[in-house]
């Protein structure tokens, strides 16, 4: 990022790369009433409808961002209806009722009613929402006092209808949960549990807060008086933390589920409680029941033919399975006679858990990859896991069952999405020499964290890999007729024959097929219904399907060089440039058309379009010369041959494919003209349909090998297969045409390949081989590659000398190697066999059950070293003592300038809150050569926590708390040199150029300090007016800093130039030394760049070029999985534009879910200088009137707006 003056403001573009992989919320439901479930999951501030095909994979079907964060999110069905709404409770203040439109693949809007002001306020609604399941009315209730109830109608012309809203408040009250009661069709209640703080908030002493009381409160909505009534309150354990609401009216005995800390209790109005103890998991490491407690964090309700069941998941994972079994009363009310809890499945803790009518659970996962299961039994009749049933358990005092924890039985995993989240720390470096350089990250927590592998492209699934006898130079597949499914013919050429392989269980090869295999070949297809056409250099070979074969001659001594061909056309080129032209008859035959071509220049690339639907021939060719030009050809039969239009390119075509593809500009289906240059460059121009005109050509760089291309199927649409020093593939994905490298060794050859199988994948070669492959994992941008961790990762270094990472993890609340070794010891000579049940215990699966929990202040860490190129873990050590590491760097010390050290940042017996610690350390680490083991040098005690550490000037940089002091390497430890205590909380990130140090402080921004070497002193001369509670840093360049905070924010400060120049050129430094304080901090202020609100925690901020040759650009990751960058405006005329178009975007499409765009992205200060390209690519999405419309307000086409647009993100980014 370059900055050419101190004082201009730099204009940033903000895109996202990669969306927030984490989900906080999913609903199932039959959102596009064609009798399929759907999933629709929020991602943040986007919602996303997932589908399940009939083989358990989930593809997404819709991705919307609504600028505002998703609070809540439930559906609901009017009653009658077939098809479900959604309703969206967000920051906005208003609540929305969407409805999926399947024919537009869009949601609408169907009503947005407003109830209070936007942001996330503690008594604004929209953190809780509950439906009534008859689709009769909705909840919408706030942390604290307020709560809204809307009576959802259908007008007269079957439209639904929101009734103003009707008051539940509750003063000097916070909600804990709400949950709407089935009880038929008796009137709406709605079930909250609340705890009343009026008497606490006026005690000084205490002890009303001590008394306070949790109850569970009935709402109940009166139809026919139109008003909200407190019917029923009840006092609950004091522990309650979610309702589960169980089926009601004919369905069940209705009521709620009141989960507390351990145990779970229906509750009705007018019938006794009933509970039920939680069971726990068995853990040897624990003395007390009380230390081994658990909670319900997640749960879902499945009906079925009679009865239902409910899934109810901990905090550990474990799945148990509630069954009520219920009977009428005496007086006709249904009630419970018992109620079961059973141990299901052990799965990652979840946020949100749905069951699907065909058998799938969906688990979304609160941190790692989310899963899809098949449910293959409901558990009734395993052997070996106990059913507690409450009528056998004292219902009065405090009682504690166990349960044997075992691995997948009744979930059977069939597919998962891949989830970032926790995205902790990243780097971004070009290791292994690519096109573009790598996003090494750490996600994830506990045993299921990972240290992932970011590349640029789509991930491939390799199907087969086959030797082949020779080298190949083309390969194709063909069908036998065109009604065929699947592709029956995988022909592959050679310099001198050809080889053919049928397509069945296995491919083998076979002999009688009809084509000449004594001969390279140019080109194969399937020709009308049921024929072959076979293209070599001598001729063409027409085999019909009675095995006839019909040939055509190359004329004297002359050669075919280039051939394309469809189902009913055959455009051959012979060497000298003329073009010959072949079209099928009604009756099957091939014939030549009379005349022929003459190019001014030899031919090098051809192409002939595909038949439009309703037609009979295409009425295009595409024809490359070696004199720089593509020019178009008519093959209508009135002007047969005839030039049409011609685009002059920079270099030679070495290869053309007309594809119909997704217009950006109108989102409709388009021809378009693929260009592949021998340069590396591939050129997409739009076909006028009509005139055969080129226009709104494109380019976009490859590789540096001649670019090949080819025309395959992605879902069922046209795309482009391209090879160049990489794969590429250009498709159709919702309504938009991307362009994504394939992570895939360089190919010579592709075509598509479909078999019962392989639905739709690929077939190319390169070298002797011959490779089947499929793509998956459309619309991504990264693949990825994943090393499981131990612990939780804190934060990593790069062994430059080795190209090795350095990892540090450890995990609060966990046994260290020395307390867990003591306690099995205690245990084994204190048996106490009638503690659990047991006097054995088998040691869990740590991958599958998670670490066993300790006690506060209790951790568990190590230092792990990873290969990135072998993708493997070369050394692990463990630290003992209750010692945990939480940075590391590696520093190369002026006294040993050939040793690079890592530097590993530990304290011991941490307590995170109120953060203490009884020492620090600072371990010295020797590296061995091959880079794969540490030596221990030395261990130096400090006196807080080292969160940051950074080599400087030889030596080491340390930020301990409120202390910044400078390190230099010793025999026996490291020694102080120089020190500074004038941070104001703790700091949490170093950067440092020349003498320049900033330092981020963990609540008050960012801070400059300079080193003195005059007189060894670190001076702070500069600082923040805004606090801020820092999360990342990085140094722009030597006076700019961009950052994040844990509140979202972007910024980016700037020292003014001519305090830099003041402090660079006071050579004895008391002038800065002895200045003035100014509003509490350093003499001098910060000016503020830019501010832009991302919406999610920043955890890492680099400044980068992800495309070589440009200009660097600002990347940043996020808590919650996200990727975007931000990259500056390469003239202000741009960034005029970009901001005009950006208030014009605003204007013409607000947020769907009723957020003010612009208040969004100005959440805590106002945006400044910053450009949402998130908004800005939406323009694609709008009607053409509209588009029209701001084109012509910025003076331009649509498809120079277009163009724009695209091409904001592909210069700088992917």
């Amino acid at each position: 990022m370059t900055t050419a003056s101190n004082s201009t403001p730099v204009f940033l573009n903000n895109l996202t790369l990669q969306s927030s992989s984490a989900i906080n919320i999913s609903v199932v439901g039959n959102f596009s009433g064609q009798r399929v479930q759907e999933i629709l999951v929020a991602r943040n501030s986007v919602l996303e409808l997932l589908k399940v095909d009939d083989y358990g994979k989930l593809s997404v079907v819709l991705s919307h961002d609504v600028f505002g964060v998703i609070r809540s999110l439930v559906p609901f069905r009017l009653t009658g209806g077939s098809k479900d709404y959604i309703i969206v409770g967000t920051d906005s203040g208003k609540i929305t009722i969407l409805e999926y439109n399947p024919s537009k693949n869009v949601l609408d809007k169907v009503h947005q009613e407003t109830f209070g002001k936007s942001g996330c306020r503690r008594i604004v609604p929209g953190q809780y929402l509950a439906a009534d399941p008859k689709g009769r009315a909705v909840m919408i209730g706030a942390v604290e006092k307020q709560k809204f109830v809307y009576i959802l109608n259908r007008d007269t012309a079957a439209n639904l209808t929101i009734s103003s809203p009707l008051e539940a408040h509750k003063a000097s009250s916070i909600v804990m949960d709400l949950v709407a009661v089935d009880v038929g069709f008796d009137n709406p209640i709605f079930a909250c549990i609340e705890v009343d703080y009026s008497e606490a908030d006026q005690d000084p002493t205490g002890e009303a807060y001590q008394n306070r009381e949790k109850v569970l409160v009935y709402y109940e909505l009166d139809l026919g008086l139109n008003h909200v009534v407190r019917r029923w309150s009840t006092p609950i354990d004091l522990r309650a933390n979610k309702l589960i609401a169980v089926p009601g009216g004919a369905d069940g005995p209705s009521g709620v589920l009141v989960c507390s800390e351990d145990y779970i209790t229906w509750r009705h109005q007018n019938h006794p409680a009933l509970r039920l103890p939680i069971p726990r998991r068995p853990d040897p490491l624990h003395n007390k029941a009380s230390d081994n407690s658990v909670i319900i964090v997640s749960s879902v309700v499945h009906k079925l033919k009679r009865g239902f069941f409910v899934f109810a998941q901990t905090e550990l994972g474990d799945i148990f399975k509630i069954t009520i079994d219920y009977e009428p009363n005496a007086d006709g009310r249904i009630g419970i006679s018992n109620m079961k809890i059973k141990y299901f499945e052990t799965l990652p803790v979840t946020n949100s858990m749905n069951i699907l009518k065909s058998g799938f659970l969906f688990a979304a996962a609160e941190f790692g990859n989310h899963c899809l299961f098949q449910i293959l039994d409901l558990g009734n009749d395993e052997e070996g896991q106990e059913d507690f049933s409450a009528i056998y358990l004292p219902q009065d005092q405090e009682v504690s069952v166990y349960f044997n924890p075992r691995g997948f039985r009744n979930l059977n995993p069939v597919d998962e999405m891949d989830s970032f989240a926790p995205l902790i720390d990243s780097k971004v470096i070009n290791i292994s020499n690519d096109d573009s350089p790598q996003i090494y990250t750490l996600c994830g927590r506990g045993s299921r964290s990972s240290f992932r592998i970011l590349r640029h492209g789509l991930e491939v699934t390799e199907i087969g890999v086959s030797d082949l006898p020779g080298v190949p130079n083309a390969v194709w597949t063909v069908k036998r007729t065109s009604s065929e499914q699947f592709d029956s013919f995988i022909v592959v050429s050679f310099l001198n024959k050809t080889l053919v392989l049928s397509i069945g269980e296995t491919v083998e090869e076979v002999t009688d097929t009809g084509f000449l295999a004594t001969t390279p070949t140019l080109t194969v297809a399937q020709l009308g219904d049921d024929a072959l056409v076979q293209v070599y250099p001598q001729g063409i070979r027409h085999i019909r399907a009675d095995r006839r074969v019909n040939e055509w001659k190359a004329p004297g001594n002359r050669t075919i060089v280039r051939a394309s061909c469809n189902q009913r056309q055959v455009v051959i080129a012979l060497s000298g440039g003329e073009i010959v032209y072949f079209e099928l008859d009604n009756r099957g035959q091939l014939n030549e058309y009379r005349e022929r071509r003459e190019m001014a220049s030899a031919i090098s690339a051809l192409a002939v379009g595909p038949i439009p639907a309703g037609r009979i021939r295409s009425k295009f060719l595409a024809v490359g010369c070696t004199d720089n030009t593509v020019r178009i050809i008519s093959l209508d039969p009135d002007s047969c041959l005839q030039p049409m239009s011609m685009q002059a390119v920079n270099a030679s075509p070495e290869a053309i494919v007309i594809a119909e593809m997704t217009d950006t500009q109108t989102g409709t289906i388009s021809t378009v003209v693929n260009i592949g240059l021998i340069n590396g460059v591939l050129l997409r121009t739009a076909l006028d349909a009509v005139t055969g005109t080129l226009t709104d050509s494109r380019l976009r760089f490859l590789g540096s090998r001649p670019v090949k291309l080819f025309p395959v199927k992605v879902q069922g649409l046209s795309a482009v297969f391209a090879l160049s020093s990489r794969p590429w593939l250009n498709y159709s994905y919702q309504g938009r045409n991307k362009l994504t490298p394939l992570s895939y060794h360089p190919l010579e050859y592709g075509s598509s390949f479909s078999s019962e199988q392989c639905p739709e994948g690929f077939v190319a070669v390169v070298g002797h081989t011959l490779r089947i492959f499929m793509v998956e994992k459309l619309g991504t941008l990264f693949n990825q590659t994943i090393i499981p961790l131990k612990y939780t990762p804190r934060r990593f270094a790069l062994h430059a000398p080795s190209k090795n990472f350095i990892v540090v993890e450890s995990d609060h609340k966990t046994w260290c190697p020395t307390d867990r070794a003591k306690i099995v010891s205690e245990k084994a000579n204190h048996m106490d066999t009638h503690s659990n049940g047991s006097s054995t215990h088998e040691e869990l699966a740590v991958e599958h059950f998670g670490l066993p929990r300790g006690d506060v202040g209790k951790w568990a860490s190590c230092i792990r070293i990873i290969n990135p190129e072998a993708v493997e873990t070369v050394g692990l050590y463990l630290l003992d003592e209750n010692e945990a590491a939480f940075s590391v760097t590696t520093c190369v010390f002026h006294g040993t300038p050939n040793d690079t050290y890592v530097i590993v940042g530990t304290a011991k017996d941490v307590v995170p809150s109120p953060r203490s610690c009884s020492a620090g350390f600072l371990h010295t680490y020797k590296v061995s050569p091959d880079g794969k083991s540490l030596e221990l040098i030395h261990k130096t005690q400090i006196e807080d926590i080292p969160n940051a550490l950074c080599a400087f000037q030889g030596r080491l940089l340390v930020g301990m708390g409120k202390i910044l002091r400078i390190y230099d390497v010793g025999k026996k430890k490291l020694l102080r040199k120089c020190e500074t205590k004038g941070f104001p909380n703790c700091i949490l990130t170093l950067h440092t150029q020349g003498n320049r140090i900033v330092a981020g402080d963990v609540q008050e921004s960012v801070h400059y300090a300079t080193y003195r070497h005059v007189d060894n002193r670190i001076v702070i001369f500069a600082d923040d007016s805004l606090p801020r509670w820092i999360t990342a840093t990085a140094m722009a360049d030597y006076d700019t800093v961009v950052g994040g905070d844990k509140f979202g924010q972007f910024f980016m400060v700037r020292l003014p130039a001519e305090t830099s120049e003041e402090v660079d050129d006071d050579p004895s430094g008391t002038r800065i030394m002895y200045e003035k304080g100014y509003l509490g901090g350093a003499a001098h202020k910060v000016m503020h760049l830019a501010e832009f609100h991302v919406g999610d925690m920043i955890t890492s901020i680099h400044k980068v070029s992800l495309v070589a040759g440009v200009r660097d650009i600002v990347l940043y990751t996020t808590l919650l999985g996200s990727i975007g960058i931000f990259a500056p405006f390469a003239s202000k005329d741009d960034a005029e534009f970009f901001s005009t178009l950006e208030m014009q975007m605003r204007k013409e499409l607000p947020p769907l879910c009723g957020r003010d765009h612009l208040s969004y992205r100005s959440y805590f200060i106002p945006v400044k200088y910053c450009v949402d390209g998130n908004l800005v690519e939406k323009y694609s999405t709008l009607s053409n009137d509209k588009k029209a419309a701001i084109a012509n307000d910025l003076d331009r086409t649509i498809g120079e707006v277009v163009r724009k647009i695209d091409d904001a993100r592909s210069r700088v980014a992917f």
